[in-house]
């Protein structure tokens, strides 16, 4: 009986980190002009966290900003999630962002944004 909840306890650690997406790899991008201060809220129509310390803020009219943390934010490339206060109308360099964990909406790590460089995704070829 041991046996069989080792075995499945086993198997449920190896099915979660398979499920967890590949956040090893960051999409390439190419900077396309120079990095602002702020952008905001109204004109992101979406964010893509893409590791610890890499989040995409994608405009209603296309543009990417690409933000890299100044230090890595610990379960952000994992949660895929995060919290942003602020009393102005912006996500700024200076603004901090919470990590949102599962189950339900406990918060995580809080870390620093950095400057949202305009950037252009890589294209990758279909072989």
């Amino acid at each position: 009986m041991r046996t069989f909840f080792i075995l499945a306890a086993t198997l449920l650690i190896s099915t979660t980190a398979n499920a967890k997406p590949d956040r090893d790899t960051v999409p390439a991008a190419t900077p396309i002009g120079k990095p602002v201060s702020c952008l905001q809220n109204n004109e992101v129509s979406e964010t893509r966290v893409q590791s610890d310390k890499v989040i995409d803020f994608i405009t209603y009219s296309g543009k990417v900003y690409r933000n890299t943390l100044p230090y890595s934010c610990p379960s952000l490339g994992f949660e895929q999630r995060f919290l942003h206060k602020t009393s102005t109308n912006d996500y700024c360099s200076i603004d901090t962002i919470t990590v949102l964990q599962s189950p339900g909406l406990s918060q995580g790590a809080t870390c620093g944004l950095g400057e949202f460089q305009p950037v252009e995704l890589v294209k990758m070829k279909k072989e």
